[in-house]
């Protein structure tokens, strides 16, 4: 019986893969350059060359079970196309899922990091044991995905979920989607930076975070901002918490839509505001009209850096089990 899956997370410049077990334990991994602004046939190579560095050392033939891919969007999940992701100009249109199916003989699934991510910790990680369950991942933007029993919510055509992009002030800043006061330009790690570089300007105390950025307050980004904080700076706390304020009014919202089971949050900067958390539960009964948002557990994810290669193997299995119930 097959007991393993590949999974490939793709970005700009690298193609990350590994073997994951049954168990969304990585057994294996490695990490080749991707070949982002070449042609279409030479990225699909970059991505070729990490499944056969996964797959070839434990020589572990049919008990490999298929492959899951992380990609970033937009794309189409249900087709398997990459549409027209910005960090990867190589790929228009590109028939990634058919093309690994055609050179392996494996089933296979695509889908972008955020909500295979969720899938992930909803199988195997912090969501495990939970009906409906909500994801973000914070870092340089906002990734969300939603599980609703066991099955990641795609929504009409493939783009539901994105709820980085929703907006929670309509005059705030205007973010990279083209809209104004999503989450993303006000919470993730360079609207973080941005404020702590104002904060810092019009600050009259020697602050912490400007000795580590060696004096230059546009030097300054979220992770030293962490270790401001970490080092007792009163100016970063503030920042922090102005942040842990905006994430409360945005989740305040999202429990009213969906009241998840459970809310998950992961990524870079999840890590640096987990000090928080608390605070972060305080603040949300009074940003939503919920009775009982204290009752739905916020957690920090249980995948880290591996999010990616475990959320693609978990796309697959996923998959591959309900070909099986399909074929009953």
């Amino acid at each position: 019986m097959a007991r393993f899956c590949i999974g490939v997370d793709i970005g700009g410049t690298k193609v990350a893969a590994g073997l994951v077990n049954d168990a969304g334990e990585v057994v294996f991994r490695t990490r080749v350059p991707m070949v982002a602004s070449s042609t279409a046939s030479d990225g699909f190579e970059a991505v070729k060359t990490a499944i056969d560095s996964a797959s070839a050392p434990l020589g572990l033939g049919d008990q490999i079970a298929g492959i899951g891919v992380c990609s970033p969007g937009p794309l189409d999940p249900k087709k398997g196309i990459v549409i027209n992701p910005p960090n990867l100009p190589c790929w228009r249109n590109f028939p990634l899922r058919d093309e690994i199916h055609r050179a392996y003989g494996l089933p296979a699934s695509i889908d972008n990091d955020a909500n295979a991510a969720a899938l992930a910790e909803a199988k195997w990680g912090a969501g495990r044991g939970y009906r409906n369950v909500f994801y973000a991942t914070i870092g340089t933007g906002i990734g969300t995905g939603i599980i609703f029993d066991g099955q990641i919510y795609h929504g009409r055509t493939g783009a539901a979920a994105e709820g980085g992009h929703l907006s929670i002030d309509y005059r705030g800043p205007r973010c990279g989607c083209g809209k104004h006061g999503c989450i993303e330009a006000l919470a993730a790690g360079p609207a973080i930076a941005q404020r702590a570089r104002a904060a810092v300007l019009q600050s009259t105390s020697n602050s912490l975070m400007l000795q580590l950025a060696n004096g230059n307050a546009e030097k300054i980004t979220s992770e030293i901002v962490a270790q401001a904080y970490a080092g007792g700076d009163q100016t970063a706390g503030a920042v922090l918490l102005e942040t842990i304020d905006l994430l409360a009014l945005w989740i305040g919202n999202i429990i009213d839509l969906l009241e998840p089971d459970v809310i998950i949050i992961g990524g870079g900067v999840a890590s640096m505001l987990e000090p928080f958390f608390d605070e972060l539960r305080r603040g949300l009964p009074g940003r939503c009209v919920n009775p009982a948002p204290g009752e739905i557990p916020l957690v920090k994810a249980r995948y880290g850096d591996d999010a990616g290669i475990v959320g693609a193997a978990a796309l697959c299995i996923v998959s591959v089990n309900a070909d099986r119930v399909a074929a009953q």
